[in-house]
């Protein structure tokens, strides 16, 4: 080891603070020094006896510190001879780093990842958010603590990846009984919410360089999943009916398709049957699959909700994606995918490589929760309070504003949009509201790059409606009223 003695030993910035772990604080800010070269390899250490005078700490403290180091290897010394920094290969500056690491894979993530979500409590008119003021926190908890007070041996050690069999039991019951898809639990895949699931299914069904049909404008998220795996993204237009399927059967060389039947997201539009049917029709004529985000399908507000794309399915083509985001709470984090029998092994594999298996304390949970009744009972009254708030803003809502179309019916979902005659126009009445403190999103963020949809055509509003009570919504309009100057 080559000494430098002569060499300065700056202790300016080193700063420690009482009541924090003194030897601690000593040990991290001499480290850091030493891996960012400040220290430099041979440099001399004063003496514990010195180093504690001039911090004005214990030598006992410094010498815990040293210890630390000298165990990990950062300094080194003999006995009356010093103590060194050791012969350390130093990085080089973090700017040529990060230009070396910039391999394809991380350019792809870069312009493929998720917007930072909204933070704080729920506001008018946020997306994606139900009513979660309603869940029943109490009835959670004391069925937390019941399973967690004698949890089982059984369910304490690795679990199985596909999840624990009673959830997906109840879940493939509650299928059956409440929206007509007929499964079995061993279709039944529990994941960490419906995104998880999209992310699965674009690594287990897309090949680099395949093409995959989105609807356009539609959930951009999905898109990044399936881009990030290496698909090229095909956008196929969305009307009054859903997804333009005559569009989707002239696209050549494509197998897999991601559509939201029930609630078209961002349009709120019906996947109608007729396109249902023939949707069905092009899977199995491409052998391809088709996978059903079913978001938001138990928010119907004229009739039952509707029998997912599913429960049409014959030829076992399709995948469906549930989630108990919009019933409970975003953070709860829990969701699940329906898969074919032919797919259901392969993916719970998978599943295992990525997290081994859901965490089990949730799941026992949902699955009493479920099993007691209480989950029947909320999801009716998140339905009643849902349509009691879309009922209040479009009574609230304005007769007429410059520039925009009237609302559309709502019959489904959390969340409506509205058309607007210009992206001008949009970035207007989106700037205004947001200095009001109202959210909304703008419809053109929802088209992929490249469409050819002309972009003044793109722009409008999407408001979510469930995510505040009443009296909050009638505030927020009185509120978009005056910034809009009507």
């Amino acid at each position: 080891m080559t000494r430098s003695s002569a060499l300065p030993f700056d202790l300016s910035g080193i700063h420690l603070e009482p009541g924090q772990g003194l030897a601690r604080q000593l040990y991290q800010a001499l480290r850091e020094r030493i891996l960012d070269g400040r220290l430099a390899s041979g440099t001399r250490l004063p003496a514990s006896r010195e180093l504690a005078a001039l911090l004005n700490i214990s030598r006992n403290t410094v010498t815990r510190a040293l210890d630390q180091l000298y165990a990990e290897g950062y300094v080194a010394g003999r006995v009356g001879d010093g103590t060194y920094v050791a012969d350390l290969p130093h990085s080089r500056p973090a700017a040529a780093i990060t230009a070396e690491a910039d391999s394809p894979a991380l350019q792809l993530l870069l312009r493929h990842h998720l917007a930072t979500p909204a933070k704080g409590a729920p506001r008018a008119f946020r997306i994606g958010v139900p009513a979660f003021d309603l869940f029943p926190f109490e009835t959670w908890a004391r069925l937390q603590a019941r399973f967690w007070r004698k949890p089982s041996p059984a369910r304490l050690g690795y679990g199985d990846p596909a999840g624990d069999l009673q959830l997906r039991e109840l879940i493939a019951a509650y299928l059956r009984n409440s929206r007509g898809l007929t499964c079995e639990a061993q279709q039944v895949l529990i994941t960490c919410g419906s995104q998880q699931a999209i992310s699965l299914c674009a690594q287990l069904l897309v090949q680099p360089g395949a093409r995959v049909a989105l609807e356009n404008p539609g959930y951009r998220a999905a898109g990044h999943a399936f881009a990030v795996a290496g698909a090229q993204l095909c956008g196929i237009a969305v009307d009054g009916e859903g997804m333009d399927i005559d569009a989707l059967q002239r696209l050549n060389d494509c197998q897999l398709a991601y559509v939201t039947p029930a609630h078209q997201y961002p349009t709120g539009v019906t996947l109608s049957l007729p396109r249902r049917l023939a949707l069905l029709e092009w899977a199995k004529r491409v052998n391809g699959w088709i996978i059903e985000d079913d978001y938001d399908g138990e928010y119907r507000y004229r009739g039952t909700p509707l029998a997912p794309l599913a429960a049409l399915d014959e030829q076992q083509r399709v995948i469906y994606i549930g989630t108990f985001g919009k019933l409970a709470f975003p953070a709860l984090r829990l969701g699940y995918l329906v898969l074919p029998p032919a797919l259901a092994e392969s993916f719970a594999r998978r599943q295992a490589l990525e997290m081994r298996h859901s965490e089990v304390g949730t799941q026992a949970v949902m699955a009493e929760f479920i099993a007691a009744g209480y989950f029947q009972r909320h999801v009716r009254r998140m339905r009643q309070a849902a349509r009691s708030r879309r009922d209040t803003l479009l009574a609230a809502w304005p007769a007429m504003i410059p520039g925009c179309s009237s609302l559309p019916a709502v019959d489904a979902g959390l969340h409506l949009s509205i058309k607007v005659e210009s992206l001008a126009r949009e970035r207007e009445l989106i700037t205004a509201a947001r200095t009001a403190g109202i959210e909304m999103n703008p419809l053109s963020d929802y088209w992929l790059p490249g469409s050819e949809t002309a972009e003044d055509a793109r722009a409008g509003l999407v408001l979510g409606f469930a995510a505040v009570p009443e009296a909050q919504i009638v505030e927020a309009v009185q509120r978009l009223r005056l910034a809009w100057k009507l």
